[in-house]
């Protein structure tokens, strides 16, 4: 994966930006770079890529702010580069939309497999499945959830984990498995990312229905209860 493929790095260290850059040419993307965050919303917009790669921490405007402004008016996957000095840097990061996260010192290798991972996610080569689940409608190749008719408005994450949780409602899925499958990549330390998601995921669907459809089976991990038609 990667040929036609377009890649916005929005990263204020012009040489880590170059060597991703020339990294990720080598492997078939085509890549802009821009190097503050002032025009970044204005370039996303301007370029449309089919992924933005977000310094988390811009000179001239914090790249949260970018994440949060960028998701009212475009959906593609964003994939935030954060120093990881404290977890919470990158639990903020996903509270406000990104989909994923890369620490420094960024290992070209893990960054590639998290942009595939992406990508392949957000791609339309997804097989013709419809997932329902009660009021609950999951349409794979639209990439669309709706509940009773009306869409829920989710990003590339948020939607792949209600789909996967959805193919597999009513048996609890370990948070470690649905990180690996997610992530596209081993289970490693930190994650509390997997629990973010389902935190924004809970909300969005609350808004649709008073149902609490996902539950949590402490210590082990998530399942979407089964509901019932009508309900």
């Amino acid at each position: 994966m990667g040929s036609n493929s377009r890649i916005l790095i929005i990263e204020d260290d012009e040489a880590l930006a170059a060597l991703l850059k020339e990294y990720l040419h080598r492997h078939g993307f085509i890549v802009e770079l821009l190097h503050e965050g002032s025009r970044a919303l204005e370039k996303v917009l301007a370029s449309k890529p089919d992924l933005v790669i977000l310094d988390l921490m811009l000179p001239d405007g914090n790249g949260l702010d970018t994440c949060r402004d960028r998701r009212t008016s475009w959906r593609g996957p964003v994939l935030m580069l954060t120093a990881m000095k404290d977890d919470a840097d990158v639990v903020a990061g996903l509270e406000v939309g990104a989909d994923d996260y890369v620490g420094k010192p960024v290992t070209p290798r893990v960054l590639l497999a998290r942009v595939r991972a992406l990508l392949r996610r957000g791609g339309s080569d997804q097989e013709a499945e419809m997932i329902r689940r009660g009021d609950l409608h999951i349409d794979v190749p639209s990439r669309q959830a709706s509940f009773r008719g009306k869409i829920i408005d989710l990003t590339t994450t948020e939607f792949d984990l209600l789909a996967l949780l959805a193919r597999r409602a009513g048996r609890v899925q370990p948070r470690g498995t649905l990180v690996e499958e997610l992530r596209g990549i081993d289970f490693h330390s930190f994650d509390r990312s997997v629990d973010v998601i389902v935190s924004r995921l809970r909300k969005k669907l609350a808004a649709h229905s008073d149902m609490d459809m996902i539950k949590t089976v402490r210590g082990v991990g998530y399942l979407l209860a089964l509901p019932e038609e009508g309900t």
